[in-house]
């Protein structure tokens, strides 16, 4: 019988809600990058995501760690200057 591999996974990338946390997954699926979210469980269960909770960490296979952060980078859009 054939051993498997086991893949550590590490975290890239922190959000605040599920529907985030998604569309990046998805995303990063889209490249053929296989993801792990890992959610606090009370936002979770509650709904909400204040302080800590409801917050999602984004986790890959280790070897895919670069590629996903320099996607997650390009994909996440620059902050806007409400102020003008």
């Amino acid at each position: 019988m054939e051993k498997r591999k086991e893949q550590k996974f590490v975290t890239v990338a922190v959000v605040n809600g599920e529907l985030k946390a998604n569309v990046l997954k998805s995303r990063l699926e889209s490249e053929g990058i296989p993801v792990f979210l890992r959610y606090e469980s009370a936002g979770r269960v509650y709904g909400f995501s204040i302080n800590g909770l409801g917050e999602i960490k984004i986790c890959v296979p280790q070897e895919f760690a670069d590629d996903a952060k320099q996607i997650l980078e390009e994909s996440t859009p620059p902050p806007t200057d409400e102020h003008n």
